[in-house]
């Protein structure tokens, strides 16, 4: 994150870490007559995910068996989903919720934008290739074949992963700031690709400054601006930018809220953000959820997942004791 804030994960590495010792309990445990789910919640959501893939080594040596399989095969539902997500590098992870996004029967939209308007360069180099390696397909090529209009248009240039970085140019900052003015006002398709292009390339510094001299030039902050001007995909995907842009924890934490409390708590949502922010900045996102909802993220979890899903999320979240 920009904000010279300090982002924090709620998933730290195990101290004393014996992937080998792992393994044995995790073999233990999945090979009884009755599955132990909490020593698999116990010693998963306790390990990072560098330490979770030695476990997986450690695991086949032992066993010959695939870790993922085996969770697979003996896990159900969210609580499965939950379990074999924390399985995957990140880069795969990403790979592997895009594919489903992408190939489902209903392509999920929200997950792409979750995505793609969230990710730097390096990182959405490294989900295009584990996506290549794990499907055998070009994300671009999905991406064009699965959406459609300014909304296709926007992700592929996300997806390109070429946003400059670190680069500020105060001088033009008012310029942008008037193109994306005009933008919103003109709405042709010369205008739409306009904004979008600078949404996508140009440096979080440089938006930055684009944005108070949009609030400047027009009086108005530019995700009103754009919702009041779009709709559908690419009004979403044009506002969880710039969202990205300026708060990173703060878009989770409202994506996190939507998901839970708009959608009758949508599994997919909750499970991929607490998994992929979970050694990068979850623990900034529970506390902007906090500030921003009165209630925490911890509460709400609580509230409306059960059994060992809801333990297994709870776990990954990390709720302090103030937060029952």
């Amino acid at each position: 994150m920009y904000c010279g804030d300090y982002t924090q994960g709620t998933i730290f590495p195990a101290p004393n870490f014996n992937p080998i010792m792992d393994a044995q309990v995790l073999g233990g445990a999945l090979q009884g007559i009755s599955c132990e789910k909490d020593v698999l919640i116990d010693i998963l959501t306790q390990r990072c995910n560098s330490q979770r893939l030695m476990i997986a080594e450690a695991y086949r040596d032992m066993y010959g068996r695939d870790l993922i399989t085996d969770l697979k095969e003996n896990l159900s539902h969210h609580f499965k989903e939950v379990m074999v997500g924390l399985m995957y590098p990140p880069a795969s992870y990403d790979a592997h919720e895009l594919w489903h996004a992408l190939k489902g029967v209903d392509t999920e939209e929200n997950c792409l934008i979750d995505i793609l308007a969230s990710r730097s360069n390096m990182e959405i180099f490294q989900m295009k290739e584990a996506y290549l390696m794990q499907y055998n397909n070009d994300l671009q090529q999905d991406i064009d074949s699965e959406t459609s209009g300014h909304f296709r248009d926007t992700l592929m240039n996300l997806a390109q992963g070429t946003r400059m970085e670190g680069y500020a140019d105060p001088s033009s900052a008012a310029q942008d700031a008037m193109i994306l003015w005009e933008a919103c006002q003109r709405k042709t398709g010369e205008h739409k690709d306009m904004l979008q292009m600078i949404l996508c390339n140009k440096s979080y510094q440089q938006l930055w400054m684009v944005f108070q001299e949009f609030q400047n030039i027009s009086g108005q902050d530019l995700v009103d601006a754009i919702n009041e001007c779009y709709d559908g995909y690419f009004q979403e995907l044009l506002v969880a930018i710039v969202l990205c842009v300026r708060d990173k924890p703060s878009y989770f934490a409202y994506r996190l809220y939507n998901a839970i409390h708009e959608f009758g708590f949508h599994n997919k949502t909750v499970i991929r953000i607490l998994i992929a922010r979970s050694e990068i900045d979850l623990m900034n996102i529970r506390q902007r959820y906090k500030e921003r909802y009165g209630k925490s993220l911890f509460h709400d979890i609580k509230h409306f997942a059960s059994g060992h899903y809801e333990r297994a999320l709870l776990a990954i979240c990390a709720g302090d004791a103030e937060d029952y």
